[in-house]
């Protein structure tokens, strides 16, 4: 572990390393399928929708669309992915609903103990690519503990924009070296670090179910790496 000790904020990429979007998207899902009495897989559901999350926001990072938060790209992905299954019976209310299932997610087991025990020592809030109010309805359904919700929609770009990052730390006032961003997924941490962030690496390897085959660990060289974030708390000291 490098030295922490200018540590200010811990940031937390927030899908797939805070919350387990795969398993609470299929729960949902299997409960429409059931009151819709249709076939649908909701795991298979929830990957399908999750795999056409990088292609909307290549279209915002390349300016082939203008920035729109998280919320319209997931409802236009939703409409593409019912399209698949052939699920036409859906009212423009349930679609909303549904959509909005981003907003319901539930967190990994050990997070809340993580979160609480890094709150009393760092600033702790989100660094994703939600928008503010999906952020802030997550975290009332799930009792996460933010001091602030940053990202995308703050500074108008989509991770792994540098804006993303850089402008994240500027509304903290702090320099990128006192910020660390958490997160599960490689590519994300080596874009903050090129930004100047601390990093630290969580292993989600069930994130996209049973037979994940990225991110089972750590591929380069991060400030901390972790088992979960009770691990991470003790880690810096928290």
């Amino acid at each position: 572990m490098g030295n922490l000790d200018q540590l200010k904020a811990v940031t937390f990429d927030v899908f797939g390393t805070v919350v387990d979007w795969r398993s609470s998207i299929a729960r949902e899902i299997n409960l429409l399928a059931d009151e819709k009495e249709v076939s649908i897989d909701g795991a298979e559901f929830a990957s399908a929708w999750r795999s056409l999350y990088q292609p909307s926001m290549s279209k915002v990072r390349s300016g082939e669309i203008p920035f729109q938060p998280l919320d319209a790209l997931h409802r236009n992905n939703l409409d593409t992915v019912l399209e698949q299954y052939d699920i036409g019976q859906l009212s423009e209310s349930e679609k909303g609903h549904l959509n909005r299932v981003w907003h319901r997610l539930d967190p990994w087991p050990d997070v809340i103990e993580g979160l609480v025990r890094l709150k009393e020592r760092y600033i702790i809030g989100t660094l994703s690519n939600g928008n503010i109010s999906l952020i802030v309805n997550m975290a009332k359904h799930s009792g996460l503990p933010w001091d602030v919700v940053l990202g995308a929609e703050v500074a108008g770009h989509y991770k792994p924009c540098p804006e993303a990052y850089l402008g994240s730390a500027k509304k903290l006032d702090l320099a990128p070296h006192q910020c660390m961003l958490v997160a599960a997924h490689n590519t994300d941490l080596q874009a903050a670090s090129s930004c100047g962030f601390r990093t630290a690496f969580v292993a989600r390897p069930t994130e996209y179910g049973p037979d994940q085959t990225t991110d089972l660990c750590a591929d380069h060289e991060f400030d901390v790496v972790v088992s979960d974030f009770v691990d991470l708390a003790e880690q810096l000291q928290a």
